[in-house]
């Protein structure tokens, strides 16, 4: 690929010399003729030696990026924040300039996010141990102990190469080779994989920082918009848009929640990992995508709806995750019911008709559509599309456990597996009843299904 002209130069010309007068096409072509017949012969020598020929290497462009560089920065600034792209017709980021004591929202305002985010890591990382800790403690919380396995390398090879679960064939021959049997072998990877279970009390911590921060910023955020006219009425978030001047409680609320999810992601690959992992990725970077546009486009009034909402059901969720660990049952059967009515009524209710409704018809009512119009539909119909699959496996695990009559056992945890010692001890020492062995009865399906429908800061 070719630097701009003005961005290169032939090794050998003078810094300072200046170009001629420009001349014309065919004086052009027949100039650059000579001077690439003169560079051609330049470049042949005869070796006195072998009477041959050689060739010189050509002589490279010199490139300047220090000037190149502020030039394609400024063109691809200026062709992705086109007025025609983000804004209604008629409107330019020229008129959302702050003048007149009015100030508007500005999308480099999010770069605070960035180190606000490492904050609340650090600021996490201090509540979970002198406040999540001695909380799980003060409720009951008790890690079960585990037993260790007696160190062996070629299972511990293919467990950390292979995988957690090898398949019966895979498992005699991996028997034959260390010289165990196969129930030997089988109970080894059993308590190989306890141990990486995570314990109750992470757990525990990890759901009382959420509870907290979901907590502070609904009822925060609730506090803001209680006296604005578009909480009580979406269609008011369109008045005058895009000219909405930006109000600091706002901005600080907007920012937070933004830096939230930020160390949330930050943090997701050290923290428990459970099934639906994807899905959490896949929100926390629609979440993450929505915030920022919203803000950079100024429609912060719509999108602090959309935050509200999902912060109301948040909060009562984290709490009965904190009950379960805690095996305080009827508390964490009652949470759940709240949980789930609140979650059904904002995602499959409130969130189709006030949110999507206004911004798919009510926000073109006085103006045409434009690309940051579908652009931000999209992504509300992609959230939406999480919210209807975390309400089916709700729905299943609630029909479920009724069903069965489990609801004490149901859901409630993102546990993934039964904890180490039970499991084991069910599998090695099987109680019987009327003549038959327990099978995997409700009780086992009901963790699987409580992890497939974990949902955090959803």
């Amino acid at each position: 690929m070719w630097a701009p002209r003005e961005c290169w130069q032939l090794r050998g010309s003078e810094p300072g010399q200046k170009r001629g007068p420009r001349r014309g096409r065919g004086a052009r072509v027949a100039n650059r003729g000579e001077a690439g017949a003169r560079l051609s012969a330049q470049r042949t020598v005869l070796d006195s030696n072998t009477g041959g020929a050689r060739s010189l290497p050509r002589c490279p462009l010199r490139v300047r990026p220090a000037s190149c560089a502020p030039r394609m920065w400024s063109s691809l600034n200026e062709w992705l924040w086109q007025d025609r792209l983000w804004l209604p017709p008629n409107n330019s980021w020229a008129e959302l300039e702050d003048r007149d004591g009015l100030v508007y929202a500005h999308p480099q305002d999010l770069l605070a996010a960035l180190p606000l985010a490492l904050v609340l890591v650090a600021m996490r990382f201090t509540f979970e141990r002198l406040v999540g800790l001695p909380l799980s403690r003060w409720l009951g919380v008790r890690d079960q102990a585990r037993r260790l396995v007696k160190p062996n390398a070629t299972l511990e090879k293919h467990f950390l190469v292979k995988g957690w679960r090898p398949k019966e064939p895979q498992m005699a021959v991996l028997a034959a080779q260390c010289g165990l049997t196969l129930r030997q072998t089988q109970r080894w990877f059993r308590r190989r994989r306890n141990q990486e279970r995570p314990c109750l009390t992470k757990k525990f911590c990890e759901a009382s920082w959420r509870f907290v921060f979901y907590l502070c910023s609904f009822f925060g955020g609730l506090s803001i918009l209680y006296h604005e006219s578009w909480l009580w009425k979406p269609a008011m978030c369109w008045e005058n848009y895009p000219k909405q001047p930006l109000k600091p409680a706002l901005y600080c609320w907007y920012l937070l929640e933004l830096s939230f999810y930020i160390s949330l992601l930050i943090r997701l690959p050290f923290d428990i990992r459970r099934k639906d992992f994807k899905e959490q990725v896949a929100h926390h970077l629609v979440t993450i995508t929505l915030i920022t546009f919203s803000y950079s486009a100024n429609l912060l009034r719509i999108g602090s709806l959309v935050l509200l909402l999902h912060d109301s059901a948040d909060y009562v969720l984290e709490a009965c995750k904190m009950f379960n660990y805690a095996h305080q049952q009827q508390v964490c059967n009652s949470l759940f019911i709240v949980f789930s009515l609140v979650f059904f009524y904002t995602r499959l209710v409130l969130f189709p008709t006030q949110i999507l409704y206004t911004t798919y018809y009510e926000s073109i009512a006085s103006s045409g559509p434009f690309f940051g119009y579908y652009f931000f539909n999209s992504l509300l119909l992609l959230l939406q599309l999480l919210h209807v699959f975390w309400s089916y496996l709700i729905l299943r695990m609630i029909h479920s456990f009724v069903k069965k009559g489990q609801m004490e056992k149901d859901i409630r945890s993102d546990v993934e597996e039964l904890d180490s010692s039970e499991g084991e001890a069910a599998q090695e020492h099987p109680q019987l009843k009327n003549g038959t062995a327990p099978t995997d009865g409700p009780r086992s399906r009901a963790a699987v299904w409580l992890a497939n429908g974990h949902m955090s800061a959803m």
